[in-house]
């Protein structure tokens, strides 16, 4: 289905990067960029509720692996088929607002999840969350794209980061908030959403009034060489690597707790707080990215940082504690630089479909990590999560396909 998909946002014959002189600022705009990140993390803080609090619902509901599975499933899907759509058609229809409606769609969801009552509405509120981050990641991608003024991967990276440290503190604020409080508890987090929804305001006004009447569909040919038969097998590439990237990171964010608890006889509690310090690693490697993608090339960054962590994912499952939570953060640090080079790479290839591009590689990193989930969530029933985590340490090995990208100046 993505590969069918794919011609369509292409050029009938040849494909240039995308060149947005009278889109994007001469300077970075950094309040904006900080702006737009911070929702990010905002935004991130409420999807990473869901799996932090997958040993309560377990255990509330009587779950089995395979339906906590399907709950990242429904979440992730919801949060990955509607973003290329979204994305596309806010190319051709800029939205300013369309950030707060889906930090509205989150505040639902996250209220409906803290008053579930059955399996069914949990599936629900998971649901609205990921409507919620459909709408949000495309047009937040393009409003950092906007605001780099020319720094594309460090852009990217920041706004990354935000959604990263996001993702890092919701298991903290779980095992704080949570944990003590039950299920209830999760209505603090509505919190996050009615902020995020204030800045989301605030920055559609930037946009509106700053960059729409500036709008210009100019671009440059800068690398006139690639045939759109090139460029599209130049995708496919990246949505592999992304495919790798997210099935092992879907592994580690669902049942990384359980693996701990199972194997060293963690609480829920220590097993959330490890949970936060790899979500935490993954932040920090996050920051890394983009600037060193913008200096040396992105097919570098992506090369090292997919394949670089196969080492240590292979380790893993056979450490002791203390190296566990060592190699750990080693796989959060390097695994996690890849995606805002592989973003902005992609944005690169594609001429004027930044939002596009952006909901297509945000989306396929939710869907292919909720399906991840909930096969490995299968597989754990039938095996052990110390098999499925022996197995997932394969997967970076997938990077090798690195060396198949075209090597493009700046990219």
């Amino acid at each position: 289905m993505i590969y069918n998909l794919l011609p369509f946002i292409l050029n009938k014959s040849t494909v240039t990067p995308l060149s947005t002189p009278a889109l994007q600022p001469q300077k970075t705009v950094y309040p904006i960029l900080f702006a737009i990140s911070f929702a990010h993390l905002l935004n991130d803080t409420m999807q990473a509720v869901i799996a932090s609090i997958y040993p309560m619902l377990k255990v509330d509901f009587h779950l089995s692996f395979a339906q906590i599975g399907l709950v990242t499933l429904c979440y992730q899907l919801t949060a990955s088929m509607l973003q290329p759509f979204i994305g596309l058609y806010t190319d051709k229809n800029p939205k300013p607002f369309s950030i707060a409606v889906g930090m509205g769609f989150s505040l639902i969801g996250i209220v409906s999840l803290a008053w579930a009552n059955s399996f069914g509405l949990v599936l629900i509120a998971v649901g609205l969350i990921g409507v919620g981050s459909s709408i949000f990641h495309p047009e937040s991608s393009r409003i950092a794209h906007l605001s780099s003024g020319g720094k594309r991967g460090f852009a990217q990276s920041f706004f990354q980061l935000g959604g990263n440290s996001g993702s890092a503190l919701g298991p903290l604020l779980a095992a704080l908030i949570v944990a003590p409080l039950g299920q209830h508890g999760i209505m603090w987090f509505a919190l996050a959403a009615v902020i995020g929804g204030v800045l989301a305001i605030n920055i559609g006004k930037w946009y509106k009034s700053s960059v729409l009447p500036k709008t210009s569909k100019t671009e440059s040919s800068i690398h006139p060489f690639l045939t759109r038969k090139k460029v599209i097998s130049s995708l496919v590439i990246l949505l592999v690597l992304i495919f790798s990237k997210y099935v092992y990171l879907a592994g580690m964010t669902s049942y990384y707790t359980f693996f701990l608890m199972d194997k060293f006889g963690l609480t829920i509690q220590q097993a959330q707080i490890q949970l936060f310090i790899f979500s935490a690693a993954v932040a920090i490697g996050t920051v890394a990215g983009g600037p060193v993608g913008d200096r040396f090339g992105r097919k570098y960054v992506i090369w090292v940082s997919i394949l670089g962590a196969a080492p240590f994912t292979m380790l893993l499952p056979y450490a002791n504690f203390f190296w566990t939570v060592i190699l750990s953060v080693c796989i959060g640090l390097i695994i996690s630089s890849a995606f805002s080079a592989i973003v902005v790479y992609a944005q690169e290839l594609v001429p004027g479909k930044v939002g596009l591009i952006g909901g297509l590689f945000f989306g396929l990193s939710f869907g292919m990590g909720g399906l991840g989930s909930a096969l490995l969530g299968s597989l754990a029933d039938h095996t052990s999560i110390t098999y499925v985590f022996g197995l997932c340490a394969f997967l970076p090995l997938i990077g090798m396909i690195t060396g198949f990208l075209p090597k493009l100046k700046n990219v």
